[in-house]
């Protein structure tokens, strides 16, 4: 087996909170990330002193932005404040401790991220996750298909391999392929990926290159829904610890926990809370080497078209991904840094923070509760699924019969389903083997039950349905009547809707 050598570092140093300090595992970077740890052009001129007159940088007049004050109205969350929405108001040139002025939100910075975004997302990290080493940090994303090209760029390059999930996030994989880099998908079960199989691999690797990371979705998993328990999670870092591989850990689900399937891991002491929210333990919050590259996203609890998210990691690593923001994106829009620093640091504060996420896990477990009902329901003896305990997605293994031999079955089956007029993600672009997974493993439907309204899950399943049972007995199905769930004008209104969504395959 290849190991890759863990460079020295004084690892049992602490700072003043007596926590260790990160383990030097700039080693597992690629050589060209190895050398870099500043802006070529900051390292240059420094950091300018207010008693210089600063000629250095092609920086416009403020006095020129247009833009004299951005007012925004908030939802109050259930149970907060009332119920009155609130407005936040971010000025041209008032500057307060919730949020820069808009001059310096609408000017260059640097790529960290706007100073009030950061420190609230610090605030946050250290309440929720509670990292176990002291020199950790945060910085600015434009979501986790952004963070994930820069982290996987760090630790790999053209030729190398990285450890995935048997099925994985498109969007994951797809950056892989563009770049170079093979995927070997690790065999997965109803917690994700499956420890035993994740150790045999690293311990059996022939591979002309050393592993050096690996990239899993623990919670909610896109597309299967799984969710780790405590001690998958547990087994899995230990198992990354053996082999010295950076944990790259995406997870844009971990506040879509649902009852009750949250309440079976582990005991109440040993989750951290959100409010009354009581979660799973992340994989950063068990690091103690700072080998977890932690990746966040609003996407999927605030909106995702903010493009902002954030990474946590050890600061050295960041110190690199700052170089490839600035050589990139250079941060998220500081206007939209700034309102959500203002709406969360203010507007509603920690307190209507987390009743916003409360209310999202309520709404997500009626949504999830309804379609596994009515799916249990239509699909008896047609597919097979677990409950999801995280998440927006039902893995649901499609029963084809005597048709399942045939290798065009499941392209058949999405056809049917159109003619039926309905639409789920089919499992190949998920598929970390990609067109070489056999035509068994590709007998899977994800379903995802956040975007249409839940008045439409049973039209869709029963669409679903005779699909299936079409492509089973060999006929053709018959062209919807308008009968079913014709309350709404389905094809106009949730299919348009739905059809870039599927096709993104998004996560």
């Amino acid at each position: 087996m290849h190991h890759t050598a863990m460079a020295p570092n004084a690892t049992d140093s602490t700072d003043s909170s007596g926590l260790p300090l990160a383990k030097d595992l700039s080693s597992l970077f690629v050589p060209s990330m190895r050398k870099h740890a500043k802006s070529p052009f900051k390292a240059v001129m420094g950091n300018p002193t207010m008693a210089m007159i600063n000629m250095a940088g092609g920086v416009p007049n403020p006095s020129m932005f247009p833009l004299m004050q951005v007012q925004a109205r908030v939802r109050a969350p259930s149970g907060y404040s009332d119920g009155q929405d609130g407005v936040l108001v971010l000025d041209k040139t008032q500057h307060s401790s919730s949020a820069e002025s808009l001059d310096e939100l609408l000017q260059y910075n640097d790529g960290r991220g706007m100073g009030s975004y950061c420190r609230f997302l610090r605030k946050h990290t250290q309440l929720v996750h509670r990292p176990q080493y002291a020199d950790w940090d945060v910085i600015a994303s434009c979501g986790s298909t952004d963070a994930i090209g820069k982290v996987f760029s760090l630790f790999c390059e053209a030729g190398d391999t990285i450890l995935v999930e048997q099925w994985s996030f498109p969007g994951a994989l797809s950056n892989l392929a563009t770049t170079g880099v093979k995927a070997v998908g690790v065999a997965m079960d109803s917690e994700g990926m499956q420890p035993e199989a994740l150790d045999s691999i690293c311990t059996n690797w022939t591979g002309s290159r050393p592993l050096r990371a690996m990239y899993i979705v623990p919670t909610g998993q896109n597309p299967t829904g799984a969710t780790m328990s405590l001690a998958r999670r547990t087994a899995i870092y230990a198992i990354a610890q053996k082999h010295n591989l950076a944990i790259i850990e995406d997870d844009p689900y971990y506040f879509l926990q649902l009852e009750p399937a949250a309440a079976e891991h582990g005991s109440a002491d040993e989750r951290p809370q959100l409010g009354k929210q009581e979660l799973v333990p992340s994989l950063l919050s068990l690091d103690v080497d700072g080998r977890v590259v932690r990746l966040d996203s609003f996407s999927k609890i605030l909106a995702p078209n903010l493009r902002c998210g954030w990474i946590t990691a050890a600061g050295y690593l960041l110190d690199r991904l700052q170089i490839l923001n600035e050589s990139s994106i250079l941060q998220p829009s500081g206007l939209t840094q700034g309102v959500l620093a203002k709406m969360l640091s203010e507007t509603w504060g920690l307190e209507g923070w987390n009743a916003h996420l409360r209310d999202l896990r309520v709404a997500y477990t009626q949504r999830r509760n309804h379609f596994v009902q009515l799916a249990r329901k239509h699909l008896c003896g047609l597919a097979e699924f677990a409950v999801p305990a995280a998440g927006m997605f039902v893995w649901m293994k499609i029963d084809l019969g005597a048709a399942a031999a045939d290798p065009s079955a499941m392209p058949r089956l999405m056809d049917s389903m159109k003619k039926c007029g309905v639409m789920m993600a089919p499992s190949m672009p998920f598929s970390s083997a990609g067109t070489a997974g056999t035509a068994e493993s590709a007998h899977y439907l994800r379903a995802a039950y956040a975007l249409v309204d839940s008045d439409m899950f049973e039209p869709a399943l029963v669409r679903l349905a005779q699909a299936i049972t079409a492509i089973r007995s060999g006929g053709a199905p018959e062209a919807d009547s308008g009968a079913i769930g014709k309350s709404r004008n389905l094809e106009s209104t949730e299919l348009s809707a739905a059809a870039p969504v599927a096709a993104n395959a998004s996560g």
